[in-house]
Parts: C-alpha cells; structure tokens; sequence
C-alpha cells in the first residue's frame, strides 16, 4: 500500500464521519437545544471558567489531548502491520473516541463544567465517584510523571565520562529548551494582548505566528543553557505548579493556541513529507520490529494505540478544563469530535513515517532511527531530505520542537485536571459544599495552592525515581479510563430519556480489553516476582492490576445496574 493512497482514503473516511455520524450524535443529544449560555459564562471566575473562542479553545484542547499518544502508540503496534493499526485508527476515531470525548465534553457542560467523577456521582453513586477519582487522580500523577520526564529529556543536555557537557550531542536538546522558553514568554504576551487590550484575534494571530517564527530564529541561533535532566524536571515541576493556578487567560489559552500553530505546521510537513515519499507500507511488516513475545492483537493493540483512536485521558481534559471555556454548546462537535478525528490523521501520518523510518534503518544500520523521537521527527525529516537534500537538521530540531509542545501542554493540563480532581475528593457537591463554604481539613485539602503543590510533588518524585517501571500499567490504565468515561456518559443519557446506545458497544468493549490487558500484564508480573530478584516494580503492577480489575468490575456493575434502570429528573 502506497503511504500517500492510505493517507487521502483515511482523511476521507474521517471527514465522512464527522460530517454524518457527529451530525447524527448532534440529534440524538440535543446538543445545543438548550437556551441557557454555558458553564463559561454562567459561571465565569477569571481563573478557571473563561469563555474561549473557538479556535483558541480548539488549540488548548488539541494540543492537550494530542500529547505524545499519537505517535508513540503507532510506532509501539508497528509490529501488527499497517492494515491493524489503520483500522483501528479509523474505527475507534469515529465510534469509540470521538464518541467518548464529544459525550465527555456535553455532559460535562450540562453540569455545569464539572468532571466525569461529579457526573459519576449524580448520575450512579456517591461511591463510585470516590473511587473514580482515586483511580484517576493516580493515573495523572503518573502521566505527570511521563511527560515531565519526557520534556525534560528532550531539554536535558549529554555528559561525557569526565562530567563537561558534550556540545555535539546536547546542541539540538539546547534549541528546543531555549524556543519553548521563549514561547511561554509571547504566549503572555499575546494573552495580555487579547483580554485585556482586546486585540483583534486576526491581528494577534498574525503577530503570534511571526513571533514564533522569531523565537525559533533566535533558539536556533542562541541556546546558552546547557542542563541535566534532573535539573529540568524540578524546573518543570515549578513550571507546572505556577501554570496549574494561573488564571486560564494568562497562560494555558494563549499558549495552547500559539502551540497549535506549531502542531498544524507539523500536520502540513507530515503531509508534505508523505506526498515526497510515498512510503510503501508493506514494507512494515518486513522491517518493524517484531511484538515482544509476540503478543496477541487482542489485547494488546487496543491499549497500545491510544489516543490515536480512543484515550480515557481525553474524557478528563474534555470535562476538565475544555467544558469550563466553551463558549458555546455547538463548539463542542468541531473541538472534541473534529479534535479527536484529528489527532486519528496524526496517527495515521505516523504510521507513514514508522514505514520510511524501519525502511531507513535496514538500509542504514550505522545511523540507525532509534526511540519514538526520533522515528517520529527523523522519519519525516528524511522523507523530504531525500528529496531535497540539506534540509534534514532543520527538520529535525523543528519535529522535535513540536513534539516537546505537545507533551508541555499535555503535562500542565494534567497537573491542572489532577488538581481538579483532588479537589473534587474532598467536596460533596450534592451539599454544595465548595473550596471556599468548607471548614477544618476539608478546608486545606481542598485549597488548590496545597492540591497543585501535593500533586507536582509526587509527580516530579516518580518521574525521577523510576516511573517506567510500573509505565506498562498506564495503557490499561488509561483504557479503563475511557471505558468508565463512555459509562459515566451512558448512564447520564439513560437518566435524562437521550438516546445512550451508540455507547454500550464502546464501553463494554474497553472494559473488557481493559480487564484481559491488566490481567495478561498481572499474569506476566507474577512471573517475574516468582522467578526472584524482581525490583519494587513487578510487585507495585501486580496489586495495581488487580485493584484495577476489582475497580473495574464493581463500576461496570453499578453502571449497567443504572443504565438498565434509570434514575429520574436528573440534570438536562
């Protein structure tokens, strides 16, 4: 299969979903029937609710979703071959994730901006809200963890043996650690421009776009800090903390949106690159790394590609900070279902680039594409540098660039979501009870100076302590996530007399691959403790995989005990 061919039949089976299906889902939720202006509004406070246009809200919300997902899980279910993953990819896109994070972001929004465990809550129990939110609060403090590593490692400089910083080998960390500075400085700037000397969103973005262009210039030019690793994931940490408390117009809209400019130029170079090539995709099946073990399709594929099809990190970002900027309830279709089939064309455009970059490899084993970076950023680069030669290095450090902003923004999303969410723990809505009405520990607990400052703490500490060895949890993890978004969703459907069924196939399927993959990887666990001399690691999945599956099954059942008898008069 020619990679330029898979490519337009893909944009065009997901453009056809968004058109009928999205338009279908519109009609069947009643989205936008409703005369009643959107948490955003209603609830306005400056910091956290702040109404978005829609294209600045589409930028927070793509760049946060988007993070590393799309193009680490395709490259890790390479060894499936082309047609698995691009099925996959397609599929799930149209009717598992877009699904799953359109429906977050609706329901969402019809209570009043609140997260899946608030509407896990109204809608089943008040128990199954607690756990929820323990299971997903741990799960963003590892994938805080992961993303600070991550950003810090592409920052962080190479040491020689005798400790001086090796020039040759850091110079490309250096450039991208100096631009994505200078970025958060004019993503203020721009954010000052627009709320509060109300620059016109045409001007601003004109002036945004030739900014970065600048900052770039200059990063690639200029980049005098030369860093370990270490030292910048307490700066991330830092970074985080201050982001994850700033109101949203200052910092998170600005840069989200100046950062979706870069991941849009990234989709075009991907284009470009595919349309040089056109890589042969049967050439994956020849070249790609084999599934370690080999491991079945079932599970391990579905957990695998994540957010290139379906993520439960979506329905968190949806109804976390995406629902209270909505300005009104018809964006919500373009920015969570389009945003979603978007990110399914990224998965697809890495799908192309794994092909070109395996078929690179075999033909060059000294200079060999290793890790996600660079067969991501190096397979691209060499599509159209074998094409038009002397244009690798550029390419590179700009891939590179952009794929640092996805994880930066997916990092102090989830800081601000974990932040949410352990906030939510100690607060029971149901009696109104607020940050600022509650009294003694539920006061402290609640402050979200104490839950950011908690939160960035046992994030940076186990990302700098090991989090890779408990990481194979994540995938599943992050998949159950998505099974109890769909079943939070369904069962609100159910209760208010909407039609909820084009969720039970979804939901039932996730948690089913979510069950048999925590299993298989508790099974595997079990082994390596047996076998003796295993670390902290084997033994911290193995009780995780089991508390998950036990989690698992006590919120399905609760679930389907509600969807097959509804509650009525809950919120519309």
């Amino acid at each position: 299969m020619n990679g330029l061919v898979l490519l337009i039949i893909s944009v065009a089976v997901l453009v056809c979903g968004y058109i009928f299906y999205g338009r279908w889902l519109c009609k069947q939720w009643g989205v936008g029937e409703l005369d009643k202006p959107t948490p955003a509004h209603a609830l306005e406070d400056g910091i956290d609710y702040v109404p978005a246009k829609a294209p600045i809200l589409m930028g927070h919300h793509f760049s946060s979703i988007a993070g590393a997902g799309p193009i680490t899980g395709p490259i890790g279910a390479a060894g499936f071959g082309w047609l698995a993953c691009t099925l996959w990819i397609l599929i799930g896109g149209i009717f598992f994730g877009g699904v799953h994070d359109f429906g977050a972001l609706f329901a969402s929004v019809r209570h009043d901006g609140k997260s899946i465990g608030e509407i896990i809550s109204t809608n089943m129990s008040k128990r199954a809200k607690m756990l929820f939110l323990i299971f997903a609060y741990l799960t963003l403090i590892l994938v805080v963890a992961a993303f600070a590593s991550i950003v810090a490692g592409t920052f962080g400089a190479t040491f020689t043996e005798s400790g001086a910083v090796d020039m040759a080998a850091s110079e490309a960390n250096a450039r991208v650690a100096m631009v994505s500075l200078l970025f958060i400085a004019i993503a203020i700037v721009f954010g000052f421009l627009v709320y509060r000397r109300n620059a016109p969103m045409s001007v601003a973005s004109v002036i945004g776009v030739l900014a970065i262009v600048v900052i770039i210039a200059i990063g690639m030019n200029f980049h005098p800090i030369y860093l370990s690793k270490d030292a910048w994931m307490w700066i991330c940490g830092i970074y985080i903390a201050i982001a994850s408390v700033t109101p949203v117009w200052i910092l998170l809209q600005p840069r989200d949106y100046l950062s979706s400019f870069l991941l849009y130029a990234m989709l075009a170079l991907a284009v470009v690159a595919v349309v040089l090539a056109r890589p042969d995709m049967g050439s994956m099946a020849t070249v790609a790394p084999t599934n370690p073990a080999g491991a079945p399709i079932f599970p391990v594929l579905f957990t695998t590609i994540a957010c290139g099809a379906i993520s439960g990190f979506h329905s968190l970002v949806s109804s976390g900070t995406t629902s209270k900027q909505l300005d009104k309830e018809t964006d919500a279709k373009p920015i969570a279902y389009g945003g979603m089939l978007l990110e399914c064309v990224l998965a697809i455009l890495t799908l192309c680039a794994v092909a070109y970059a395996y078929s690179w490899n075999a033909a060059n084993p000294d200079s060999a594409l290793n890790g996600a970076t660079a067969i991501f950023g190096g397979g691209l680069a060499h599509m159209i540098d074998d094409t038009i030669p002397g244009t690798y290095s550029i390419l590179y450090t700009l891939l590179v660039l952009t794929y640092s902003a996805f994880c930066l923004t997916s990092l102090d999303t989830a800081t601000r979501l974990a932040r949410f969410m352990f906030q939510e723990f100690w607060l029971d809505s149901s009696k109104g009870e607020t940050p600022e009405n509650v009294t003694g520990y539920k006061k402290v607990l609640s402050n979200m100076y104490v839950s950011t400052g908690i939160t960035v703490v046992l994030g940076v500490l186990l990302g700098l302590n090991g989090y890779e060895k408990i990481w194979a949890l994540f995938g599943s993890a992050n998949q159950l996530l998505a099974g109890l978004g769909l079943l939070a969703v369904a069962t609100w459907l159910g209760n208010i007399g909407k039609n909820n069924k084009m969720f039970l196939f979804p939901m039932g399927f996730m948690i089913i691959v979510t069950i048999c993959s925590l299993l298989v990887n508790t099974k595997t666990q079990i082994g390596l403790i047996s076998a003796g001399g295993a670390d902290w690691g084997p033994y911290v999945q193995a009780i995780l995989g089991i508390l998950l599956v036990v989690l698992a099954v006590i919120l399905a059942i609760e679930g389907i005990g509600t969807i097959m008898h509804p509650k009525k008069n809950q919120k519309v």
